[in-house]
């Protein structure tokens, strides 16, 4: 009998085949499904001559030479880890594939060229020496589906090729690039950047199809096109009639020693109170590591941003490709505290 793991394995390469056929059948189209981080995940339609045009910009862009072995260690029902394959397929790269895991290098014998990775997968490889030094070696190391916090970018200062990307399922993979040391993205040639009336960024891109693309990321958009983004429009939390940004508050406690969300649970008297939920091992010192969120959160918050409840979990909700689930963590919170009238489980008040 085959192990879990080779199970796995083969589920992955006949996934790659799939894909493959579909890449190379007569329909100008293929369908991509998004991630569903802030709402129900949904399928679009998607051309593949876009497909192509994206993949052959990046591999310009980042310098990418035919014959530059490309790992994929990415799920390939997204768009990211099509367009990895697509990038290999259409620019003449060797594909090496490997089962999708934080720990994608771990067993590798050999450096590749070019890798596409989550900042997940980015922070526990670099927590394990032998995955590090491979890391290290990468020429060209582009990150996507999330931001990278200030703890992880300086955990990349030794990775001379490590990028940051932005973009979506809809604009075909990553319309903008930085260097993790930078604090601004610059967009790829042909695109074209602005904000509507709400600050959210709205893209134009020739080469992936796109035309006033509204998207729901407030971004601080610079004269000259660059630009970075302040968080979603839709993870503003109005508490007590002030407004928070769920990242930011995310970004200032990214020293607590757990993982962790921000969310919010209706509230008669605020409106809206801000929830923390943070993963608990079994074997952890719970009454310790409550003690070490409210001090941290009181160290570091304006005092109303403080989190009114602090919910232990087992997991944090997560979509398949490692997002934050911000519904579904809505949707946690309201029922732990409307289950446990706010007692045992929940801790009250931080303000």
């Amino acid at each position: 009998m085959r192990s879990n793991s080779a199970m796995r394995v083969q589920t992955f390469v006949s996934q790659i085949e799939a894909f493959r056929k579909e890449w190379l059948s007569p329909d100008p189209t293929l369908v991509v499904s998004t991630s569903g981080s802030t709402g129900v995940p949904k399928q679009i339609r998607v051309e593949k001559a876009r497909m192509r045009a994206s993949a052959r910009r990046t591999c310009l862009v980042l310098g990418i030479k035919p014959g530059s072995l490309s790992l994929l260690c990415l799920p390939v029902q997204y768009i990211a880890g099509r367009m990895v394959c697509v990038r290999a397929w259409e620019c003449g790269l060797r594909l090496v594939a490997v089962e999708p895991s934080l720990h994608p290098l771990a067993g590798l014998d050999f450096v590749p060229n070019f890798v596409a990775m989550t900042p997940a997968q980015v922070f526990e490889t670099l927590r394990v020496p032998n995955e590090a030094e491979i890391l290290k070696r990468v020429g060209v190391l582009i990150i996507g589906g999330g931001a990278v916090g200030s703890d992880l970018a300086n955990m990349l200062r030794d990775v001379a090729g490590a990028w940051c990307t932005y973009g979506m399922t809809e604009t075909l993979s990553h319309i903008a690039l930085k260097r993790v040391d930078e604090e601004l993205f610059t967009p790829l040639p042909e695109v074209s950047l602005s904000l509507d009336r709400r600050g959210c960024l709205v893209v134009t891109d020739s080469v992936t199809g796109v035309d006033n693309l509204l998207t729901n990321d407030l971004a601080d958009l610079r004269p000259d096109g660059k630009f970075r983004i302040l968080g979603r429009a839709d993870n503003v939390i109005c508490s007590g009639g002030l407004k928070w940004q769920i990242e930011d508050i995310e970004i200032r406690l990214s020293n607590l020693p757990v993982p962790f969300q921000i969310t919010s649970v209706p509230d008669k008297r605020l409106g809206c109170a801000i929830v923390l939920l943070y993963q608990v091992a079994p074997n952890a010192d719970s009454e310790l590591l409550r003690q070490q969120i409210q001090t941290e959160c009181r160290n570091v918050l304006p005092r109303h941003a403080a989190p009114r409840h602090l919910i232990p979990v087992g997991e944090l909700p997560l979509t398949p490709t490692g997002k934050p689930d911000r519904s579904a963590a809505r949707r946690l919170a309201e029922t732990i505290i409307d289950t446990s009238n706010t007692s045992a489980h929940v801790r009250q008040s931080l303000l």
